[in-house]
């Protein structure tokens, strides 16, 4: 797909990632930039690595950031041939306490500063099936074109935040807003971060919602703030189809019972409430009529005021539709859930569950990260 200044091409499952990522690599000809919460050692890391290792001793500059957490069943010494071939690594926040609860959660490949690539892939082998018979359910856009080089200079930051963390710090104790970044009229790029007030992405959206014909959203964790969740219901009663596709299988069961939580207000509204079925979803997208937006930002807490993450904004009409098209994928491959049935399925026992899970992902956790990050005891 040609937009006016860019090449696109959305990756709709894990196999094409896998595949296009180690393409490219293999064909960097100047610099590597890669950034992921996980990377596993497994078959796919382990593909991944040898790649970076034969691009750096062909003289390419390669720095990879990982997060420390999502990271950690990396073992020592994983990185060292990498290290030896001039490669560099970077750990975002070591696992110690005050440091635990800011993640960085963004998935990002920059290669020469030509071509680019977001989505909700990590490196490890899940998310290398097609996500229906085997692997996880995601999707991601290739980029070619100017966005590249911004993104290069988003990396950079972030590379120099992981060696100097007082600066999320301090972005908690201000509660700075992380800004928007107008590409071209196509594209924008939105960021997220540690704070207390609503980041540029969620803004962004605020504005799509509010006047939108049609809203489709796969999101693989679903805790959408209170504004959210209104913006949908009052969107769902003047007529506007509003499709949201959660898991139906998750690898965090306590998101999935909190996100149960929400539905009864939402079905009641109108609201179209579908869960996938075939294997676990990790996909984080929202769709309306005139815009997509695509990234590693799910609608939940964590995404929109704890971890770093990073969004794309795009209003191309055929980039737009090919997210479409992926929404629908997942939707027709999931179940609905309908009021009657649903409200007749919940015991006392199964509200009270999901309940206490929405008060601990949404009220405690966020309380926690702010006391441990800013004044720990």
């Amino acid at each position: 797909m040609d937009g006016p200044r860019h090449q696109y091409r959305w990756l709709q499952n894990g196999r094409q990632f896998l595949r296009r990522l180690l393409a490219v690599i293999g064909r960097a000809r100047r610099s590597v930039r890669m950034e992921f919460y996980i990377f596993a050692p497994d078959h796919a890391g382990h593909a991944v690595c040898e790649a970076l290792i034969d691009a750096a001793r062909r003289g390419v500059e390669v720095r990879v950031l990982v997060d420390a957490l999502g990271s950690d069943a990396l073992p020592p010494g994983f990185w060292t041939p990498l290290v030896t071939a001039g490669g560099q690594v970077r750990e975002f926040n070591p696992l110690k306490l005050r440091r635990l609860p800011i993640r960085d959660h963004r998935k990002l490949v920059v290669i020469d500063e030509e071509h680019a690539g977001v989505g909700g892939f990590n490196v490890a082998e899940e998310y290398a099936g097609d996500g229906v018979t085997h692997g996880w359910a995601d999707a991601g856009l290739a980029i070619t074109g100017p966005v590249a080089r911004v993104l290069a200079k988003e990396f950079d930051r972030m590379w120099r935040i992981a060696k100097a963390p007082q600066q999320w710090f301090a972005r908690i104790r201000r509660g700075q807003r992380p800004p928007s970044i107008s590409v071209s009229p196509e594209l924008e790029l939105l960021l997220s971060g540690p704070g207390r007030f609503a980041s540029a992405f969620q803004l962004r959206l605020r504005e799509d919602l509010a006047t939108a014909a049609r809203i489709q959203i796969a999101s693989a964790y679903f805790l959408p703030t209170l504004r959210q969740r209104q913006l949908f219901r009052m969107a769902a009663r003047r007529g506007v189809p509003v499709q949201i596709v959660v898991p139906g299988k998750s690898d965090v069961a306590l998101s999935r019972r909190a996100a149960r939580h929400l539905y009864a207000r939402l079905l009641r509204a109108g609201v179209e409430i579908y869960e996938y079925e075939p294997q676990v979803m990790h996909t984080k997208l929202v769709v309306t009529e005139r815009a997509v937006y695509v990234g590693s930002a799910n609608l939940d807490t964590r995404s929109l005021h704890i971890n770093y993450e990073l969004m794309l904004r795009l209003t191309d009409p055929e980039v737009v539709a090919g997210g479409s098209a992926i929404f629908e994928q997942l939707r027709q491959r999931s179940r609905r859930i309908l009021w009657p049935e649903w409200q007749r399925s919940r015991s006392w026992f199964s509200r009270l569950r999901d309940g206490f899970a929405y008060w601990i992902l949404a009220r405690a956790d966020p309380y926690v990260t702010r006391w441990l990050a800013v004044a720990p005891r």
